[in-house]
């Protein structure tokens, strides 16, 4: 019956099997392959029927994976399409072992492409040359179109050529297709060489130089805009720089430290002026004249010539390649230059060389003829006097601080910061980086500050256990140089690391001074800089703090703290600064001062009238029962989250009775988080009061996970609820309970009766968890 049933769903009788009257269709779609049951999916809609059962007994039947519980799939067939894409590329599913998967008159990857908005890329790349190859070119065609976010893991070390060819995949998703998501995870030894090609085609940079050895090696868009330019010679001479000229040519060839240290996009000055500079490098890590007075031990602040910064045009910033023209600035007292453009030979010879070869580089031609007509119009006016003053009276060295962003580390040590790229884009970039469990170099850190400064498209980063140490003062001066742009869109930074290098509220002014714009920020480190201990208090002064911070337009601010004290004074100028903030959390600061939480929870009621979240994550606060009822009361906050806290360690009697009064009158509040207090049965059971008759509480989510309820006290906290909602005129508007990590596996009866009378009452979220190994595994850590 089987083998009639799929012989139906071929191309001659497809036709018929559309117009078959629903109730028939409903019968022959569990038997249809993927390939049909997909493309019959819009008539099914219009029959009123759903394939979504069917997709998702496909995904039992062939995945054989249980999706995450914290993932809301909305569609099956979605799901299912995206994963079975996937699994073919990577080789890990044979299509002929179902009769369901395969067809005659079907691709396997080629009709699932168009489903995929996820792709992640595996170890050597192999999906990547899979995808390349030519019998695939309307598979990466769809995808251009289709994907949305693309994730790397656990990549390793590869040839030129497959780099070569990651590129061109990089250049087809990013620059010519809608990927606007980039990932990377788990890369404990990462190739700088690969590395750099994934940032900066992620950044819209790239140039193929030798690499495309002809016209036809171009994609196909690139071929037809090239065309273009042939047809119009005219325009090659308007042609934007693109920022990837600012960049040494090392996309897919070798790539050495200096070729990171180089990529700094500074303008070139006089060696004469300035003899001990041997490269943009190092006039990049040295400090300035100016500033060697200052002092500082943790001090991230602006430069003070940022005053006066001017945007020049991409010549004057733009270092060229080997054979290309040099611009070269006028000394500190001279107002003539030191060598003039030949432009017009240069250009000729460029021309004769383009007709007599077809190896010459249709973009080093392009870029070439731009970059000189840049340096002829600026060659213009400098012979007109069109700078100004200011070159005239400063030196070159000056000139380059105007660009430029002054930090001081936490060892007093002076480090010059990262100019802006101030050119276009050449290509499009994508708008959310994350860079997880991937050690960043220090020559690493500086290429991607340089992206950073001109990265106007990108709107997330996600820094994660990157090993930055000092060098996050490199990204905090390409962030700086970004903000310059009227038009940037970075809205939401998470970084997040092991160790500390600097204090956590010197990161977060720092941050919120380099990105005024900034609506999201996360900062989290486990531990205090070994090497800490080791300095003097005096260098850790926070001098810096004390500068006012600009209005910003924070809304959600979490911080992490290495078991730092609580200072509420170096809060104060975050919280007067960001008046639009709605959610905070704060977790694992220590507490040295019984004050300091009442100045914090006085701050947030001056400085923070928009805060509707607030939390607390691993604070000892069992000595403030005075605050905690105060935020239980607070008719502004709707979501209060005290995990653990240790509220009842040295509590009164009568504490657990007043936070349940606080809640019952509290009718702004509505989630309530409370895991890891050690409620136990008892007051697990207490707290059923906060919905009885006479309260007017409008808690709706309440969360008592880690808190030691067995199953007997969860039953009658379930009983407990039934009764008040049988005596409320109106049902209780609790709908979200979780129970995770509890003692629920010491009678799986008794649990199992208290879940189902609490699943009629509400959402309930539990997990499968063993109390006895949970022990075992705490006892042995101990």
């Amino acid at each position: 019956m089987a083998k009639m049933t799929f012989g139906l769903a071929r191309p001659a009788q497809y036709g018929s099997i559309m117009g078959l009257p629903g109730p028939i269709l409903q019968g022959i779609l569990p038997l249809l392959n993927i390939y049909y049951l997909e493309r019959i999916e819009e008539t099914a809609v219009k029959k009123g029927l759903s394939t979504q059962p069917i997709w998702c007994k496909l995904w039992f039947d062939v995945i054989k994976t249980r999706p995450s519980r914290l993932e809301s799939i909305k569609c099956w067939r979605k799901k299912f399409l995206e994963t079975f894409f996937s699994n073919v590329l990577r080789g890990i599913l044979d299509v002929s072992s179902d009769q369901r998967l395969s067809d005659p008159c079907f691709l396997p990857l080629l009709h699932t492409s168009q489903h995929v908005t996820q792709l992640t890329v595996y170890s050597m790349l192999e999906g990547v040359l899979e995808l390349m190859a030519k019998h695939n070119r309307r598979v990466l065609e769809n995808l251009t179109v289709s994907l949305r976010s693309l994730t790397f893991r656990h990549l390793l070390s590869t040839s030129l050529s497959t780099r070569q060819q990651l590129s061109l995949f990089l250049h087809h998703l990013i620059h010519h297709g809608s990927v606007n998501h980039l990932s990377m995870y788990s890369w404990p030894d990462p190739d700088s060489e690969l590395l750099v090609l994934i940032l900066k085609m992620s950044a819209g940079v790239w140039h193929p130089g030798k690499m495309l050895t002809s016209q036809e090696s171009l994609c196909h868009l690139c071929r037809e805009k090239s065309v273009d330019w042939s047809q119009k010679p005219d325009q090659k001479q308007n042609l934007l720089l693109g920022s990837s000229q600012l960049l040494p040519n090392s996309t897919a060839g070798p790539c050495s430290d200096g070729d990171l240290r180089n990529e700094q996009g500074l303008p070139n000055v006089s060696l004469e002026s300035v003899p001990s500079f041997e490269n943009a490098a190092e006039l990049a890590r040295t400090s300035l004249p100016e500033q060697t007075a200052n002092s500082g031990d943790g001090r991230l602040g602006r430069s003070p010539f940022q005053s006066r910064t001017q945007h020049r045009t991409s010549s004057e910033i733009c270092s060229t390649e080997e054979g290309s023209l040099k611009t070269v600035q006028a000394g500190p007292s001279s107002g003539k230059p030191q060598k003039r453009f030949r432009a017009g030979k240069r250009r000729s010879h460029l021309r004769h060389s383009r007709a007599a070869t077809e190896s010459e580089d249709l973009y080093d031609f392009l870029f070439a003829v731009a970059r000189e007509e840049g340096g002829k119009a600026l060659w213009s006016q400098r012979s007109r006097g069109e700078e100004g003053e200011s070159l005239a009276h400063d030196s070159p060295l000056s000139v380059e601080a105007a660009s430029t962003t002054s930090l001081i580390g936490p060892d007093g040590a002076q480090l010059t910061g990262i100019t802006a790229l101030r050119t276009t884009s050449h290509f499009r970039s994508v708008s959310t980086l994350e860079v997880f469990s991937i050690p960043l170099t220090k020559n690493t850190c500086q290429m991607l500050g340089n992206l950073l400064s001109s990265w106007v498209s990108l709107e997330k980063l996600v820094l994660s256990l990157n090993g930055l140490g000092s060098n996050i003062i490199s990204i905090l001066s390409g962030l700086r140089a970004l903000s310059r742009h009227s038009d940037y869109c970075l809205r939401v930074v998470c970084i997040s690391d092991m160790f500390t290098y600097i204090p956590c509220m010197n990161l977060v002014h720092s941050l919120l001074s380099a990105v005024p714009l900034l609506q999201k920020l996360l900062v989290s480190f486990d531990l205090r800089n070994p090497m800490e201990g080791n300095r003097p208090e005096e260098t850790l002064d926070t001098a810096c703090l004390e500068d006012k911070i600009p209005e910003s337009h924070l809304e959600h601010l979490e911080i992490r703290f290495p078991r730092e004290p609580l200072q509420t004074s170096l809060l104060l100028p975050v919280l007067k600064a960001s008046k639009t903030l709605q959610s905070l959390s704060l977790e694992s600061v220590a507490i040295s001062c019984p004050e300091e939480v009442g100045l914090l929870l006085q701050a947030l009621k001056e400085y923070s009238p928009n805060l509707r979240s607030l939390s607390f994550h691993d604070v000892n606060l069992s000595g403030h029962s005075k605050e905690v009822l105060f935020l239980l009361q607070d008719p502004i906050l709707q979501e209060i989250t005290f995990s653990f806290c240790r509220l009842f360690e040295d509590s009164t009697a009568e504490f657990l009775s007043e936070i349940i009064n606080a809640v019952k009158k509290n009718t702004s509040l509505k989630t309530l988080k409370l895991p890891g207090n050690r409620l136990g049965n008892h007051r697990l059971i207490a707290l059923a009061d906060i919905f009885s008759e006479d309260s007017s509480s409008s808690i709706c989510h309440l969360d008592v996970s880690s808190n030691c309820i067995k199953p007997d006290g969860l039953l009658e906290f379930s009983k407990k609820l039934e009764s008040y909602n049988v005596q409320r005129a109106e049902q209780i508007k609790f709908t979200k309970l979780c129970l995770h990590q509890n003692w629920l596996d010491q009678d799986t009866v008794t649990a199992q009766e208290a879940l189902w009378r609490l699943k009629a009452l509400c959402s309930v979220v539990s997990d499968r968890w063993d109390s006895s190994q949970a022990f075992a595994d705490y006892i042995s850590v101990m």
